[in-house]
């Protein structure tokens, strides 16, 4: 649209602001929103005319929307662990305006056209932003893979070593590679839970209280033969996998030569593993108990270096919440706690946090968890403030500081890792395809691969 035309057109919703994060930086800009989409971005002083005028604070930047590709909703089944309303709320609250739901830990898993249909049902008029899902990929199950691709699932995910519940058993090595030559045959991807049991089998019980002892149950080498296998099969077959939750910085050297060789191989890392530190865990601590876990100090500054130098792709929460009970706080045994960070709220201020304490610009912080996560999911209409993008928007003062406090989170049970952790940036408003959240009504679309 040009520039005169623009000064002909009353847009829905205009908002200026010297602070606009687009495809130039940050810039002084004017964004014309027409049904939802972003039809016209010009410098500010151009005087679109909108039905709504929102004029931004001096301190707020107007970000596209954040995609999370790794949200465990739960619902149904387990909606006492979490449900998509309340998931929802905490993805728009902390700047999500897209999330892809993950095949487990919901009752029935989405292993199948009629489990997808169920969770579609569920999820249906109970979403604050835009949901899509992840299909499960189990033993027996890759008959039903195709029909799965079929009806818009974003890809695959699958495990190699005991899920945590039953009904989403793990697949050998060998089951995933026949799963992968499956996939490649629809260009679809298999995200893979990359840790081997037979080393977690030799590797010394998690018990107690003491950290130490669930970090040794959860060795460095567990993961690292995990992704080799992904790697090789990836290799082997050409379809494309994707390494989930990446905790040992000990791969990274073997993600970036599979990566020089073209190996189709993408890699997740979580704010969990970039922000906190095994050696700061104290004693009970279940709300940090995750799987892979929580790494000490030197592991994460080489993480940190590895999404830097562009060998771990993107940020996603890996958001995967329980009941108090489950983390079982009063014992605070690490070895029967149910193993999940809760942090869909908060992943944007934990990562800004950390990144401007390093020099790194807000960006490249975007680019990680909203350009690059919307790559991986093939989603063309989201993860970037555009022509022709979806005007899904966060308003984010960049300064402003708070203290966690988990009481005041939407996630659905009030426990959290990050409790009186304090963090820099805050969400003042959220905007899913031009309408802000009112956290009251939800106006989230479910969405489908190739629809968006």
């Amino acid at each position: 649209m040009s520039t005169a035309e623009n000064a002909e057109t009353v847009f829905d919703t205009v908002i200026r602001g010297k602070r606009i994060l687009t495809g130039a930086g940050v810039v002084a800009r004017e964004v014309g929103i027409k049904d939802g989409v972003v039809t016209a971005i010009e410098p500010l002083g151009n005087g679109l005319q909108g039905k709504e005028i929102l004029e931004l604070a001096d301190d707020e930047t107007l970000l596209p929307g954040l995609v999370d590709t790794h949200v465990h909703v739960n619902e149904p089944g387990r909606t006492e662990w979490e449900g998509f309303a309340s998931a929802t709320k905490a993805a728009a609250a902390g700047g999500v305006t897209t999330i892809i739901d993950m095949p487990l830990n919901s009752i029935p898993p989405t292993v199948n056209v009629a489990a997808l249909e169920e969770k579609r049902d569920a999820a249906r008029d109970q979403a604050f932003v835009d949901v899509g899902f992840w299909g499960g990929a189990i033993p027996g199950n890759k008959g039903d893979l195709r029909g799965l691709h079929d009806e818009g699932v974003f890809g695959f995910k699958c495990f190699l070593l005991h899920s945590g519940v039953d009904e989403f058993p793990p697949l050998d090595a060998d089951e995933m590679e026949e799963d992968l030559e499956e996939l490649k045959t629809f260009d679809s991807i298999m995200i893979v839970h990359a840790e081997d049991s037979r080393s977690i089998d030799r590797a010394p019980q998690a018990e107690g209280d003491q950290y130490n002892k669930f970090l040794a149950s959860r060795p460095r080498g567990a993961e690292n033969i995990a992704i080799a296998e992904v790697i090789e099969r990836a290799r082997w077959t050409g379809a494309r996998a994707h390494i989930l939750h990446l905790s040992s910085s000990d791969a990274l050297p073997m993600i970036r030569s599979a990566k020089r060789d073209g190996v189709k191989l993408t890699v997740e890392t979580c704010p969990h593993y970039l922000t906190l530190l095994s050696e700061e865990i104290p004693a009970g601590g279940t709300a940090f108990k995750c799987c892979p876990p929580i790494r000490e100090a030197s592991n994460r500054e080489l993480l940190w270096e590895g999404l830097q130098d562009g060998t771990i792709d993107c940020i996603v929460s890996d958001h995967s919440p329980s009941t108090i009970e489950l983390k079982d706080v009063e014992t605070g045994d690490f070895g029967t706690a149910w193993g999940g960070v809760a942090s869909l709220q908060l992943g944007l201020s934990l990562i800004w946090s950390e990144a401007r304490q390093r020099g790194i610009p807000l960006e490249q912080v975007v680019d990680w968890m909203s350009v690059r996560p919307a790559h991986l999911a093939r989603l063309t209409g989201k993860g970037q403030l555009a022509l022709g993008f979806d005007a899904d928007f966060s308003v984010f003062a960049v300064d402003d500081a708070f203290v966690v406090s988990a009481a005041s989170l939407h996630h659905k049970n009030p426990i959290t890792a990050y409790e009186g952790k304090a963090l820099t940036g805050v969400v003042r408003r959220t905007f899913l395809r031009g309408q802000e959240v009112d956290f009251q009504a939800p106006h989230g679309n479910l969405i489908r691969r190739g629809q968006i």
